[in-house]
């Protein structure tokens, strides 16, 4: 095993797992929604309203496709799915973790749309987006974890199962 690449909805626990996972499987951590903000030297919120959807978009494919490292678990943001050359650089640098949750606890652990700096397209909702990425979840997913009603150490526990 190279890397460890999670997906998911904001909110489902992609960076407070991976940290988790991490630890339980020996390897390094990274999220790419950070390594973004370091190399643009700015919230993900304000590339978004600075670059719009597309623009910050195209800086998210381009982060993951130069992304170089081994034996790491790898936090991606959740619009990561909408650029199919951006998770085909990913799937060849390791396996693809899907951390499914129902739009209900999505939309209850999400309550700062616009600080957080979530790609939704104009006019859409947070369930529109919920809606259209799903899919892509699960077409581009080599395991899919689904984290509803159990906690972030059981969701890592089950991860680690796959990979031992």
């Amino acid at each position: 095993m190279n890397n460890v690449i999670l997906i998911g909805m904001p909110g489902c626990g992609k960076s407070t797992l991976g940290v988790l996972l991490a630890k339980s499987l020996g390897m390094t951590f990274l999220d790419t929604d950070l390594v973004i903000q370091d190399r643009e030297h700015a919230l993900l919120s304000q590339l978004i309203r600075t670059h719009g959807s597309d623009g910050f978009l195209a800086l998210e494919e381009s982060i993951c496709a130069q992304l170089d490292v081994n034996n790491s678990v790898i936090a991606t943001g959740g619009s990561v799915v909408y650029s199919q050359a951006g998770m085909e650089a990913l799937k060849r640098n390791g396996d693809v973790v899907y951390l499914a949750a129902t739009y209900a606890e999505v939309e209850k652990r999400v309550t700062n749309i616009t600080t957080r700096g979530i790609v939704l397209k104009h006019g859409c909702s947070l369930q529109d987006a919920f809606a259209g990425r799903v899919p892509l979840y699960e077409q581009y997913s080599d395991y899919t974890v689904d984290g509803t009603g159990k906690s972030i150490e059981e969701c890592v526990e089950e991860i680690v199962g796959l990979f031992r």
